[in-house]
């Protein structure tokens, strides 16, 4: 079966078509329209410009990625979008046109949740994961650990409180003149410095909890940044890169240890768009490798927004009668039953 995903909750349009067998999914087609050049301009994502850019780029891109699949819209068998959480305005362009799509044509239509769909970019590997297995979502609006016990089945054990990671690299990024997305560029400056350069907070809360903290850390940050102005020094960018990088690859390892420990899972998945970063990567196959826990994580290409994702996620949900009718709207959180 042939199922369209549609993703459209922050700063990427995208359209993909996910063949599936089975458990087995194929990626036949997945256009991705990035905004990141016009919001580079203005040093994030603007919401409304975002939005605008997903109504212009959205039609365009379906047609697109069914010509790519080689297919048509009569063969397809149902259209998968994300519907939560993300920017209302964003997500408002592609819940209604995946609406309007799946009601033209008779197709069933599944609301996905965008978090549940990073996780599953990891079924499109070539070694796809299969439940239970522990999730880490780390992106530029989550940091979340989930216990996932079937492909539709998460249960939150540990989040941020206040920022979550990429949010926070953004920042710190942006802060010291780095281009936007200024995570993507601390992660390669991470590399020139030394992580112990400069004494940071960890973002890793106390041993009762899973939970993380990434606003102390960033605070810690800007007034190191700041005393550097003041003092009229110039600041030190890769040694300040590399270790707020290391705060941050060091507090997330310490809970996905305890984590793996806690769940007794013998699979580690990390997805969302900071699972790009080198350092953070490397730190969990490390940590996996010495545990004796399989670690799967997407390709680069499938670690930041995209409907092939959300193709992979609809698919489970499909297989579970999960349909939503043409009353679905969007949320900018996680629905209750989400």
């Amino acid at each position: 079966m042939y199922i369209l995903g549609m993703e459209s909750s922050c700063d990427e349009t995208s359209a993909a078509i996910v063949r599936a067998e089975g458990d087995k999914l194929e990626i036949v087609a997945n256009i991705v329209a990035s905004q990141i050049e016009t919001h580079r301009l203005y040093g994030g994502v603007v919401p409304e410009i975002a939005s605008r850019a997903h109504i212009e780029a959205i039609t365009g891109i379906t047609a697109e990625a069914l010509e790519a699949a080689g297919i048509t819209l009569k063969e397809l068998d149902a259209v998968a979008v994300t519907a939560f959480p993300g920017l209302i305005g964003a997500l408002l362009v592609g819940v209604n046109f995946a609406k309007s799509l799946a009601y033209a044509n008779g197709l069933p239509l599944v609301a996905v949740n965008h978090i549940k769909a990073h996780v599953a970019a990891s079924y499109l590997t070539e070694t796809p994961p299969r439940p239970p297995f522990l999730a880490l979502v780390v992106s530029g609006g989550h940091t979340s650990l989930f216990d996932v016990t079937d492909h539709t089945e998460f249960h939150e054990i540990g989040a941020t409180r206040d920022d979550a990671a990429g949010e926070a690299f953004d920042k710190i990024g942006r802060v010291i003149g780095l281009p936007y997305p200024g995570g993507a560029a601390l992660d390669r400056l991470a590399g020139e410095g030394n992580q112990k350069a400069i004494a940071l907070p960890s973002p890793a809360l106390g041993n009762d909890t899973l939970d993380f903290s990434f606003s102390g850390l960033k605070t810690a940050a800007l007034n190191y940044i700041n005393h550097c102005h003041q003092q009229e020094k110039e600041v030190p960018r890769a040694d300040l890169a590399a270790s707020f990088t290391e705060a941050v690859v060091s507090g997330i390892a310490k809970k996905v240890e305890a984590a793996l420990l806690q769940t007794g899972r013998s699979t580690l998945v990390m997805a969302g768009g900071v699972a790009a970063n080198s350092h953070l990567r490397a730190r969990l196959a490390a940590l996996c490798q010495k545990r004796g826990v399989q670690f799967i994580v997407p390709p680069l290409s499938l670690c930041g927004d995209n409907g092939a994702m959300v193709a992979a996620a609809g698919y489970f949900e499909y297989l579970r009668g999960n349909f939503a009718d043409v009353s679905l709207n969007a949320s900018a959180s996680d629905y209750p039953e989400g």
